[in-house]
Order: C-alpha cells, then sequence, then structure tokens
C-alpha cells in the first residue's frame, strides 16, 4: 500500500505542475491495487470511446448480427468533417472487410471508418453495451462529431467517459482473453474475439502518450484521444510479455498557448507520457 501511494503521489505532482485539468486511474496487475483522480468524473472521451466501439461490434460479430468479412464501401460523403485517420485521402468507393474498418478506427483512429462501424452498431447499441458492462459514467451522443460542424466548435458533447471506466473495460478485455468466464459473458464476445480486440489495440500507431516515454519495443494495447481542449489515452501496458498496469489519462481545458509560448496540446502530451513512466518505474 506504502508503494501505491507513493506513485499516486508521483502522479498527483506531475498533474499539479500544470494549468489545466488532468484526471487518471490505474491498475496494477500483479497486485490488484487502484487508484486515481477524479477518476470517477466525466470527461470529454475523445476517440477513448472508440474502445467500446470496438468491443460492441465484436459482440454483434459473435451472435452473428455482423460479419467480419462483410465489405464496408468508403463513399465521398464520408471524406469531410472532423478529419481524423487515412481514407480521407483515397479514392472514393474503396472497399475492404469490417475486420479492416474496425482495425482502422483503432490504429489510426479513423472516423471514416469509426461511422461504418457506427452505423452498423448504432448509437443506441452503443449505449446499451456500456450499461450492460458497467461503465456507468459513459454516454455516446453522436458516432463520431458531425459532419457539419465548425472547427471551432467544443467536441464534448459528442461522448463522455471516465478514467474508472475505460480502466474497467480494458480489464473485462484482459480477463476475457484469459478465458474468464465472467468476463466473456459480460462482454457478450468469445475468447478469440477478445484476443483480436487486444491485438488490435497493441497495432496501435499513435504512440506519443502513454508509450511515448517508455522503453522502445514495449508493447502497449491502447486507444488515444485528441480534441479541441485535450488529450487523452487509456491502455495496458506490459513488461516481458505479461501486463503490468492500466493506465487512462484524460486532459482537459488545455490552453492553445502555454506560458512558455508553446503548444498546450504538446505538453498535455507530454504529461500523459510522463504519468505512463511513473507508473512504470513505481510499478
Amino acid at each position: 500500500m506504502a508503494d501505491l501511494q507513493r506513485l499516486a503521489d508521483r502522479l498527483n505532482a506531475i498533474c499539479d505542475e500544470q494549468p489545466f485539468t488532468t484526471s487518471w486511474s490505474f491498475r496494477n496487475l500483479r497486485t490488484g491495487e487502484r487508484a486515481d483522480r477524479a477518476g470517477a468524473v466525466a470527461t470529454p472521451s475523445a476517440s477513448t470511446r472508440k474502445t467500446a466501439y470496438l468491443i460492441a461490434a465484436l459482440r454483434d460479430v459473435h451472435t452473428g448480427r455482423i460479419d467480419l468479412g462483410e465489405p464496408v464501401v468508403i463513399t465521398e460523403d464520408l471524406m469531410r468533417g472532423a478529419v481524423s485517420g487515412v481514407f480521407y485521402n483515397m479514392t472514393p468507393g474503396l472497399t475492404f472487410p469490417f475486420r479492416d474498418a474496425l482495425v482502422q478506427m483503432i490504429i489510426t483512429s479513423d472516423n471514416t471508418c469509426t461511422t461504418r462501424v457506427g452505423e452498423r452498431v448504432t448509437v443506441p447499441r452503443l449505449n446499451e453495451f456500456c450499461r450492460s458492462v458497467g461503465m456507468t459514467g459513459t454516454v455516446i451522443r453522436h458516432v463520431v462529431p458531425p459532419r457539419d460542424m465548425p472547427v471551432d466548435s467544443d467536441f464534448d458533447f459528442v461522448a463522455q467517459t471516465t478514467p474508472d471506466d475505460q480502466v474497467h473495460l480494458l480489464g473485462l478485455i484482459l480477463d476475457g482473453e484469459a478465458g474468464d468466464a465472467g468476463a466473456l459473458a459480460r462482454l457478450g464476445v468469445s475468447q478469440p474475439l477478445a484476443k483480436l480486440a487486444l491485438d488490435i489495440l497493441g497495432w496501435q500507431t499513435l504512440r506519443m502518450k502513454i508509450p511515448g516515454l517508455l522503453p522502445a519495443g514495449t508493447k502497449v494495447a491502447h486507444k488515444t484521444g485528441s480534441g479541441r481542449n485535450g488529450m487523452m489515452d487509456a491502455g495496458i501496458v506490459y513488461r516481458g510479455g505479461e501486463p503490468v498496469y492500466i493506465l487512462a489519462a484524460y486532459t482537459h481545458h488545455v490552453p492553445q498557448v502555454m506560458p512558455d509560448g508553446l503548444p498546450g496540446h504538446a505538453a498535455s502530451v507530454r504529461t500523459i507520457a510522463r504519468l505512463s513512466r511513473a507508473c512504470w518505474d513505481l510499478t
């Protein structure tokens, strides 16, 4: 317990250095100990909400409602709006399996693919999934930011979550991959689908936050988020092939320019990386 308090004190000290709001939730996977800073307080989710989309979609795959091989078509109407990912730059008509839409939704946070996934699952079913697995602070209002939304709009209304909810969901997926029958039943997926989810999260290409200050090649299964007012990341960190901790970190009310003149988004990214490094060093 003393070690956990030492870690919590270090994480809070990192947060206190910044002029913006930072919340986090941590679980030590070796001891089961947990700590948080405003872990149950709702905050803008940005794209970290897409981990729930991934598992909700795989639940529908498990029941046969969705086929991983069914075709997804990227149409011209999807190639505008809040740009995130890579398919905005592709040729309209590009067609690929639903599985690949799930992959791109996570590893490049592609919003064209996220739209297609959300259309198949639907917002009501996404919210039902979150409630069913115990993500009590998570609410999905839109699949992605509306495509006609002004560029200076606040993204907060799209979805909210809590650091605790994200750690809870990632813990369930990890337990499901290990074959825990209760976790699999709650998620509504099979063990191979839970493994697929962690594989996809582990293919993440955006690695400046939780993995940013970890040793090169460190395995992290995570989903990042970038909002107009903050940066986010939630993931499982591995050492020697074994999962050692889960961390969800959210920054909010980040100024466009920091007192030193540097961009606020860079400071928030660095803060999340420092939080993860402290977890790595003290776990």
